[in-house]
């Protein structure tokens, strides 16, 4: 009496035990840790939802934040062919206004509860945030995104897009609502 073919492979699968991959849980919180997250701050809607983030995290995992404004060099062209010049004296009141109004920030936005300092640097922002998150040994970088897209994203980039290419720390982008 023949078996039919299709009822021995039928039988031998039946025979074999399922794998299934499994992943342990995190067995404590030591697994992973958030001690310090970095801002950048531009005083827009958009950086201070990021904040607001920023600052879940920091109460969920005891972290300090910080809080950083970048003041981008302006270059003026100049009349009379003498090339390019910059007005120092306008990035430094740039920088200045910056600190106050983050220090304003922290005293009205961040509980108590939570430690948090700020900087001002002055530079290409994505560089300066870079540089920063490596200074102060950030765990994480919360970034906010502006959503420019087309030729928007082409004219001016994204600096969101360059800390998550080079940051040596976890980055948590916020995109606009």
């Amino acid at each position: 009496m023949k078996r039919s073919r299709t009822k021995k492979v039928a039988k031998t699968r039946r025979r074999r035990p399922i794998r299934t991959a499994t992943r342990e849980p995190l067995q404590s919180e030591s697994d992973f840790f958030i001690k310090r997250i970095l801002v950048p701050i531009d005083f827009s809607a958009h950086s201070k939802r990021a904040l607001r983030h920023a600052l879940s995290l920091a109460a969920q995992f005891g972290a300090s934040l910080h809080l950083l404004y970048v003041v981008e060099p302006t270059v003026y062209p100049a009349d009379l062919g003498f090339g390019q010049v910059v007005y120092p004296s306008i990035e430094e009141e740039l920088g200045e206004k910056g600190a106050v109004e983050l220090k304003n920030m922290i005293a009205q936005e961040i509980p108590e509860s939570i430690k948090a300092t700020s900087g001002v640097r002055t530079g290409k922002p994505h560089q300066e945030i870079l540089l920063e998150a490596q200074e102060k040994d950030v765990d994480l970088i919360v970034v906010a995104t502006h959503g420019h897209t087309g030729v928007e994203h082409m004219l001016f980039g994204s600096t969101a897009e360059r800390i998550v290419r080079n940051a040596k720390c976890p980055v948590l982008t916020i995109r606009p609502e």
